[in-house]
């Protein structure tokens, strides 16, 4: 039996990305789930996790997560290096690097899982659409659509640490072209949507990085109906990508 935590999920929620464990929780009906709240001490703290989940949130929410998580940093890191699967949706993932820079010229300061940074533009929300690929374990390409509304970018060398390589849609910023961090199973993402739902075979992808050897999905055949329609559309030329 594997073991998947959500962590926060009463603050870190926007854009139905809790969804992303409802799924799970419907396709996996012989996992334990664990869901960690702000006040808690989280499971991975004390035993290993296979699937570690944390979902976007509001900007003045990311302080207190911070404040949370560090005292579990060399923790996170040492499952990070065990290819423990993460996944951090949306904003979530800003908050595992060096810094965050505000508009008043505050810097927060990260966890410092990986070496990047991101800038708050407040009065500039960004929203976007998705599609890049990533390779699977046996190294064949898996498209994967998405969403993006942010009011923040990230700036970093990932070229070799990517999660996705983007097809159509800047990457972590509007001058990249690489989205996200990928660091062993730790994958983090701006795209939002719920991304497990819109994506039957990333989802299938991370639950195997988890240990579960064939992952079958809750309404499979319907999720791969939608996402392929969804990819039709995403890769039709006269798609308008940003707004």
């Amino acid at each position: 039996m594997i073991k998947i935590e959500a962590l926060y999920t009463e603050a870190c929620n926007l854009y139905g990305d809790r969804f992303n464990m409802n799924y799970l929780e419907a396709s996996l009906t012989d996992a334990e789930f664990i869901y960690t709240s702000l006040n808690q001490t989280p499971r991975f703290a004390t035993e290993d996790v296979d699937f570690i989940y944390l979902g976007p949130m509001p900007e003045k929410e990311q302080e207190y997560v911070i404040a949370r998580l560090l005292p579990y940093r060399a923790r996170i890191m040492e499952l990070i290096e065990k290819d423990k699967v993460f996944l951090l949706t949306g904003n979530a993932f800003e908050i595992f690097g060096s810094y965050i820079q505000c508009e008043d010229g505050r810097r927060i300061d990260g966890l410092g899982i990986y070496e990047g940074f991101a800038v708050r533009r407040m009065m500039n929300r960004f929203n976007s659409l998705f599609l890049g690929t990533v390779k699977d374990e046996n190294g064949e390409d898996i498209e994967v659509v998405g969403f993006k509304s942010q009011f923040t970018h990230t700036y970093c060398d990932n070229e070799g640490c990517y999660a996705f390589k983007s097809v159509r849609g800047c990457g972590i910023n509007p001058d990249s072209d690489l989205e996200g961090i990928r660091l062993h199973n730790f994958f983090g993402t701006y795209l939002i949507g719920p991304i497990l739902i819109f994506n039957p075979y990333f989802a299938k992808y991370l639950l195997r990085l988890a240990g579960v050897e064939s992952p079958t999905l809750a309404f499979e055949k319907e999720s791969v109906d939608a996402y392929e329609v969804r990819l039709k559309e995403f890769h039709d030329p006269k798609r308008v990508y940003e707004s």
